[in-house]
């Protein structure tokens, strides 16, 4: 993807600002001293007026936010995700969530993508922080397309919208003329029959490229893009599962058709037969195959955090799977957001 146009999607919520201020006079921008950052400055530049610094007060910018939204205008509140949903996380959960006002999280700068900030600044806790809230929807756009679309469907959606944004530039993957954004609705990016690979953010187009080297190795890889963590597309994701791979009818090895084998091969067909023991999720009491990791026991909690801490260590580009199961023969994988944070919790895995 090195000819392929990128864009960080901070760049794609300022200048979709600025778009739909243009069309709409009635919503206002605010940030916390960080316009030049999260681009909301391109905002400020053209609309002045209604353009508000709160200053390095984060909590302050939601309720100003919260405030101005009473009054019947949309409000976009504007900082890093580490603010807006660490530091701000009770005046977004009091004062915009219980009320369920119109105020629009704008959430730039999140995940571990961000690099040289430093780990104070590397949020990896805020899809799950966000999501527990009531009425709160979660959209984490994978390229400068989405993120466009992802701004209107904001203004158009009543209630708390949280918008997460990056700072990397990435591949424009979704520039094609029969691509919609649908809030609450996956996107199949490519169709595959042996491995189904689900991403969000700037994972999608990893998973891409993943599923090209795959492919090079004789792995037909689904891809599945899933922009709105919440609400969350089960149906995309469980129609995938339960397609029949072509890699269950191949038959194991010698060495792993016995059942007391410690551990599959490298072949699709073994790796595919030995996941299918395990039960449906590696987060119910099972025996799952996971990355760099031999046979495990997990219970719901435990597994859970045992993911978690995983992740934290190695996330990023390039990162392999957090949990991989068998459905109807069908492997199912699901990278984690690009930012330390899988895209799935013990809550959401509807066939745990």
């Amino acid at each position: 993807m090195a000819d392929v146009k990128k864009v960080a999607t901070r760049d794609s919520y300022g200048n979709a600002l600025v778009e739909l201020g243009a069309e709409h006079d009635d919503f206002v921008v605010l940030d916390a001293d960080l316009a030049a950052a999260t681009k909301t400055g391109t905002f400020k530049a053209a609309y002045p007026e209604r353009f508000f610094d709160a200053g390095i007060a984060e909590g302050n910018l939601m309720g100003l936010a919260a405030g101005i939204a009473t009054t019947g205008r949309v409000a976009f509140a504007s900082t890093f995700a580490m603010f807006a949903a660490g530091r701000a996380f009770e005046q977004v959960r009091n004062s915009i969530g219980y009320p369920h006002l119109n105020v629009k999280i704008g959430a730039t700068h999140a995940g571990i993508s961000v690099g040289e900030d430093g780990a104070t600044h590397q949020c990896c806790e805020d899809i799950a922080l966000m999501r527990t809230i009531p009425g709160m929807t979660v959209v984490n756009p994978s390229d400068d397309v989405e993120a466009r679309a992802a701004v209107k469907a904001a203004y158009e959606t009543d209630g708390p919208f949280y918008m997460r944004f990056g700072r990397l530039a990435l591949p424009v993957i979704n520039d094609r003329p029969d691509y919609k954004f649908e809030l609450g609705k996956g996107v199949l990016m490519r169709e595959g029959s042996d491995v189904t690979i689900v991403a969000t953010g700037l994972m999608v187009a990893a998973a891409l490229e993943a599923a090209e080297s795959l492919a090079a190795k004789g792995v037909d890889a689904e891809v599945i893009n899933i922009h709105t963590i919440k609400p969350l597309d089960e149906e995309i994701i469980l129609t995938s599962a339960q397609k029949p791979s072509s890699a269950a009818s191949a038959a194991p090895c010698a060495t792993c058709s016995p059942r007391s084998a410690p551990r599959p091969c490298a072949r699709l067909a073994c790796r595919t037969r030995m996941a299918s023991r395990a039960r449906r999720s590696i987060f119910s009491p099972s025996t799952a195959w996971m990355p760099r990791a031999s046979r495990r026991r997990f219970s719901r909690s435990r597994g859970a955090r045992l993911a978690h801490m995983r992740l934290r260590k190695g996330a990023g580009f390039g990162s392999p799977p957090f949990f991989v199961r068998a459905e109807g023969g069908r492997v199912l994988a699901g990278l984690c957001t690009g930012s330390g944070t899988g895209l799935f919790s013990a809550g959401d895995v509807a066939w745990a």
